[in-house]
């Protein structure tokens, strides 16, 4: 049972992955908001939350690098590789806050996707520090306003409204339940 499991969640990883590397080129033909909408952020979450947070870290970290080697975009040093953290970040604590929820449902999957977007984005921002300083530029506050904040406006509404609409429609189809603490056998009504 295990094994299957594992199995399971070693292909649905691999899938996200692909769904990840494909994503930004259906995105990028919207050239207004296309990088604004962060789409290798949304298979990076799914795959945390429905596989669990090993599997998110593992694909968002392998993500951007290898997208990075593959087709170039986004530039290895600075963005793939601050990137590879940001994205690390939010499949691992997206996933593994939504697991240890006493309940998982609408309401913890928003908690968990909100701490998640908070913590990627601090580790971005460090991340970021530590290349500036490596590569002697500056990485101003200006500049992490911009690129964690106002530029993802889009992306960060779009994660907010899609991720739950999925969970949701996979809880509906019986593929991805929704479970509540169970209560213990001696414990009365």
């Amino acid at each position: 049972m295990q094994k299957t499991k594992s199995l399971k969640n070693l292909v649905l990883a691999a899938m996200f992955m692909a769904i990840g590397l494909v994503l930004p080129f259906l995105t990028g033909q919207l050239q207004q908001i296309g990088s604004m909408l962060l789409p290798m952020h949304l298979p990076v979450f799914l795959c945390g939350l429905i596989c669990g947070w090993q599997y998110g870290l593992a694909v968002g970290f392998i993500l951007p690098l290898l997208r990075s080697v593959l087709f170039g975009m986004p530039p290895m040093f600075p963005q793939a590789l601050s990137m590879a953290f940001e994205l690390a970040t939010y499949g691992a604590v997206a996933g593994w806050l939504y697991s240890r929820s006493r309940w998982q449902c609408v309401l913890a999957l928003y908690k968990a996707l909100v701490a998640a977007m908070v913590a990627g984005r601090l580790v971005w921002a460090v991340a970021r520090v530590i290349m500036s300083g490596v590569s002697g530029s500056a990485f101003t506050w200006e500049m992490f306003l911009s690129g964690a904040i106002t530029t993802a406006i889009p992306g960060i509404i779009l994660q907010l409204v899609l991720i739950p609409a999925v969970m949701v429609a996979l809880d509906r189809a019986g593929m991805v339940r929704f479970r509540r603490e169970e209560k213990p056998q001696n414990a009365r009504a």
